[in-house]
């Protein structure tokens, strides 16, 4: 027994020896794991979550695996954690490599869908020249389109998918199923929808003319019903177009210049495609007008000739005559020489019509913005036309007088009287013009009053203002100045007044 109670004072006696080591040793593993934990945070993002975990767990191993003293939640990727000293700058990184991701992908996608309308154009112009529509050749062609609207599509999807790890990035969230509203959804279903529209009337063909012994007819002989499909989707084909605007956004230096993004988010402006078309058309008017103009013609051309080639004996199934059948439509002239006589024609003709219209009137209001006058131009103008009428109304004021001088003579040396009358008349007349010079050079100075430039004037009250807090402030610093002075002269008649009466009581002691 007394053994065993000295060999428990001796290791109690040897803990208390060895207490300031495993405090040392505890606080040093506690140490390691935070930072490990640290570590692991910060890794995450790059991958070597596996690496840093394996090497934590040894140092919790080496660390005798005392893991419930420090508790330090590991997150994981898909989780939400808590708010670091870098997050932002990653999130800056991965918005900027999103943006041009998105913005490559659009390209691609424009290109793909270009391409597609490129093929259905050389489809339907070569084949009834060069091929048959049951052929290989044409089959290959069809295949292509199918192939390159399959691409379409997944860059689309691609493309929608960037746009929502960009979205859950900008509003810091974590399930992307936040942001599949139901705009969303619905937006990108009927993208989807018209981005899949191709024709796919050769397929068809191929299976007629597989169980039929007949030989492989043209383009527009047989199969109305298939033509017609045809014909019909290869005109919706060219709603792929949207994705033009989609690329100007995304491509524009407005949407990629940090300081048009900075002064907009103060202002509350959205950049769309509305915006930068503004910007656009501000900027370089004529050349954005020219190119839409002529894509437009071409492309509603190209869109009449396909229509009208159900009726062979018509002239507007020629490219030619197509475009100066739309050329006239567009500028509302319509001669009357050529008409469509397809319903597909006439609606691409009736929309062409209203489209000319549109354009006539940026067409004028582009013109009208050309020809006016900028502010230092109609200052200029203003100012020599105040100059040449004040020099006019000085000449009908010395006309005014000479006449009054001249009738004067005549009153005097008592003349004929159709001299008189004619001085009197000249008089008038020269009145008159003085009066007419009078009001015209008022309507002159009330319509330049009106051209009031708005910056100069705020900085004209600016000025006034400051002028104003100025001699507010010099105000302020007079009355205190004042303030002290009065003090010191209160001061002075203090002591003035206790002086005279010390003097007073050393001379009459007995006055009290």
């Amino acid at each position: 027994m007394p053994s065993r109670t000295r060999e428990e004072s001796n290791g109690e006696t040897g803990q208390t020896e060895d207490g300031t080591t495993d405090s040392g040793d505890r606080e040093r593993g506690t140490g390691g794991r935070l930072a490990c934990a640290l570590d692991m945070e910060m890794t995450s993002l790059h991958g070597n979550s596996k690496v840093d975990s394996e090497n934590c767990d040894g140092l919790v191993n080496r660390n005798g695996g005392d893991s419930a003293e420090v508790s330090v939640p590991l997150s994981l990727p898909w989780k939400r954690t808590a708010h670091m000293e870098g997050d932002d700058l990653y999130r800056l990184r991965d918005r900027k490599f999103l943006l041009e991701d998105k913005k490559r992908l659009c390209a691609l996608a424009l290109g793909t869908a270009l391409l597609g309308i490129l093929l259905t154009i050389i489809h339907a112009e070569i084949c009834p020249l060069v091929y048959k529509p049951g052929s290989n050749i044409a089959l290959f062609i069809n295949c292509s389109i199918s192939l390159s609207t399959g691409c379409l599509l997944i860059l689309i999807i691609a493309f929608h998918y960037k746009d929502i790890r960009l979205f859950v990035i900008d509003h810091n969230q974590v399930d992307w199923r936040i942001a599949m509203t139901s705009h969303r959804v619905l937006m990108i279903t009927l993208e989807l929808m018209v981005c899949v529209i191709h024709p796919v009337g050769t397929y068809c063909e191929v299976g007629l003319h597989a169980n039929s012994s007949s030989s492989a007819p043209l383009c527009v002989s047989n199969h109305h019903g298939l033509m017609n499909m045809e014909l019909l989707l290869s005109v919706l084909m060219f709603l792929r177009l949207y994705l033009v605007h989609r690329a100007i956004l995304l491509h524009s230096k407005v949407l990629l210049s940090a300081s048009y993004r900075s002064i907009g988010s103060l202002n509350n402006i959205n950049f769309t495609f509305r915006f930068v078309l503004k910007i656009l058309m501000n900027k370089y008017p004529a050349r954005t007008l020219l190119v839409f103009i002529l894509f437009f013609w071409l492309t509603a051309s190209w869109m009449l000739t396909l229509c009208e080639r159900q009726t062979q004996a018509t002239a507007t199934g020629q490219m030619n005559t197509a475009m100066w059948l739309i050329a006239i439509t567009f500028l509302t002239v319509g001669y009357g020489d050529v008409a469509p006589k397809t319903s597909c024609g006439k609606a691409v003709c009736l929309f062409t019509g209203v489209m000319g219209v549109a354009c006539t009137a940026m067409l004028v209001a582009v013109v009208t913005k050309m020809l006016a006058l900028n502010k230092g131009e109609k200052h200029v103008h203003f100012f020599m036309l105040d100059i040449q009428i004040s020099k006019r109304i000085r000449h009908a004021a010395a006309n005014v007088l000479r006449e009054c001088w001249l009738l004067h003579r005549a009153n005097l040396t008592k003349g004929n009287c159709g001299e008189h009358r004619r001085h009197q008349r000249c008089l008038l007349e020269a009145i008159r013009v003085f009066r007419h010079l009078r009001l015209k050079q008022k309507k002159l100075r009330d319509y330049v009053s009106e051209m009031v430039d708005l910056p100069k004037m705020q900085m004209i009250m600016c000025d006034l203002s400051a002028n104003w807090n100025n001699s507010y402030r010099e105000l302020e610093l007079r009355i205190l100045s004042m303030e002290q002075k009065l003090d010191e002269l209160s001061h002075c008649f203090q002591q003035t007044s206790e002086m005279l009466s010390q003097v007073l009581r050393h001379r009459n002691p007995e006055i009290r």
